[in-house]
């Protein structure tokens, strides 16, 4: 099943939207009035050229500090390369603006796993001058690199360590420091869930893996040590049950459908043999009942 990658990071920033702008944008930050902040509706763009359809990934609505206009800040995940992507967001920006009139603050996550140059500048020029410079603010998730941020009690932080630089060899050191800032952030479960299942989605790890990390965590020497261990034996327990549980609800809607099939057989044989008692030749209740000839015989003689 394909990963729906914006939806991940949509709702990632949208419960962390304040820390997603302190840990990246401090100075955009400083400016939020985050006494003010509205959630808008999607946008739905259309590209005619290209005949694709584009969702703007987030859009929130809020005020600076001391004054009373709107502004909104257009948050947009980028998850794969497009050389492109620089006149896409000008063109967001441009519809965004033509709907609502007011300042717009224009952010990229670039999310995907390759390391390039990405351009955050969209112009058009002439030999005789520029006509456009449109630039919005990016985060380049590949090029920062994940031990620079284990000391952030920030739970952005913590959930993107994951899409940042770090080598395979690192995967395990990787989780357990993920691991350690989740019990230092003291979250409520519903955040807990909503940061380790954004993590594992990107970090998995093999079952060799997993229980090397218990066998490190088990010997780490500091207080986290026993928390660190109750969530993953936690989380593990949760996992057991809920894969029970799915198990169940699907054995039992199998059993529904096959019970339901097996209802519908003996309904139908019922009726063939009743049409056949009152004289009915097997090709007119075939054509009756909309089933190929052999099936009614047989359901005659069983």
């Amino acid at each position: 099943m394909a990963i729906d990658h914006d939806r991940l990071f949509k709702e990632l920033i949208q419960t962390f939207f304040e820390e997603f702008l302190l840990l990246f944008f401090p100075d955009i930050h400083e400016h939020i009035d985050f006494r003010h902040l509205s959630f808008l509706s999607e946008e739905l763009f259309t590209d005619v050229t290209a005949g694709e359809k584009y969702r703007v990934d987030l859009l929130v609505e809020t005020k600076l500090k001391g004054e009373d206009g709107l502004i909104i800040v257009h948050v947009e995940n980028q998850s794969y390369m497009q050389p492109s992507f620089p006149e896409r967001m000008f063109i967001y920006f441009s519809r965004l603006f033509e709907k609502y009139r007011t300042r717009i603050v224009p952010i990229a996550v670039f999310s995907y796993e390759a390391l390039r140059e990405e351009p955050s500048v969209f112009s058009i020029e002439f030999p005789f001058g520029d006509v456009l410079q449109f630039r919005f603010f990016p985060v380049e998730l590949r090029k920062k690199h994940w031990r620079d941020y284990i000391r952030h009690d920030n739970p952005i932080a913590a959930a993107l360590l994951g899409k940042m630089g770090y080598t395979e060899s690192e995967k395990i050191e990787l989780k357990k420091e993920f691991l350690r800032m989740l019990v230092r952030l003291e979250l409520d479960e519903a955040r807990q869930r909503l940061l380790l299942g954004f993590f594992e989605t990107y970090v998995k790890l093999s079952e060799e893996e997993e229980q090397q990390l218990q066998r490190e965590v088990k010997a780490m020497e500091t207080k986290e040590r026993e928390k660190v261990l109750e969530l993953i034996i936690s989380y593990e327990q949760k996992g057991r049950k809920q894969g029970l549980e799915e198990g169940i609800k699907q054995g039992m809607k199998q059993g529904m459908e096959q019970g339901m099939k097996q209802g519908m057989k003996q309904g139908m044989k019922q009726l063939i043999r009743n049409m056949a008692r009152k004289g009915m030749k097997a090709e007119d209740i075939a054509r009756l009942v909309d089933l190929p000839e052999e099936d009614v015989w047989e359901l005659l003689e069983e």
